[in-house]
């Protein structure tokens, strides 16, 4: 029952335009509405980061990749099913998001999540989900919920309950930029 409370109050917050902060298939992450700039704006306050620095969307299926990038050559999915660790494809063209979010040659990160709770939510949410690492700008990303700066507790609009005792170690996605000629490369293992 608490997946599914979790789940309601998340989409709560993010209709409102909040953020929350949320285990995701990799580290913590602070999350809002992908498509609302004044939410995106929040989080960079909240990180203190610099807005030039983009952040990544986290989507439920490959299907909604073409609702939010131009990328026309897709044949990356095929290397992604094929490894476990979580992939975040840097995609050319970004569309339909906050612009703020979007980096400055026009790109977006974005992952398909394996996680069960992130499926759930951002397919109840009907859009896509910011996903930024729950540190300060600068410090490196908590591995468990215990981890997280209060600052950063104290700055969301909603906790989620669900996995904060988990003591799995997790670690970031794995980081690949797709080329115009269907290739990639990987920026981070």
């Amino acid at each position: 029952m608490i997946l599914q409370d979790d789940i309601t109050a998340c989409l709560k917050v993010l209709d409102a335009g909040g953020l929350i902060l949320y285990p995701t298939d990799t580290v913590w992450g602070i999350g809002c509405d992908a498509t609302n700039e004044k939410a995106v704006s929040k989080i960079y306050a909240l990180k203190n980061r610099n807005e030039s620095k983009s952040m990544i969307i986290l989507l439920a299926d490959e299907s909604a990749i073409l609702q939010y990038t131009g990328q026309e050559h897709l044949s990356i999915f095929d290397y992604i099913k094929g490894i476990a660790k979580p992939v975040t494809v840097i995609y050319k063209d970004a569309k339909n998001l906050a612009k703020n979010l979007v980096n400055e040659d026009g790109s977006i990160g974005i992952r398909i999540v394996k996680d069960d709770f992130c499926r759930q939510l951002i397919r109840a949410f009907g859009k896509p989900v910011v996903s930024t690492s729950s540190n300060v700008s600068g410090y490196p990303p908590p591995l468990f919920f215990s981890d997280i700066d209060v600052k950063i507790k104290d700055g969301v609009d909603y906790i989620v309950l669900h996995r904060q005792q988990d003591e799995e170690p997790r670690t970031p996605s794995t980081v690949i930029k797709l080329n115009d000629d269907d290739t990639f490369v990987i920026l981070r293992q």
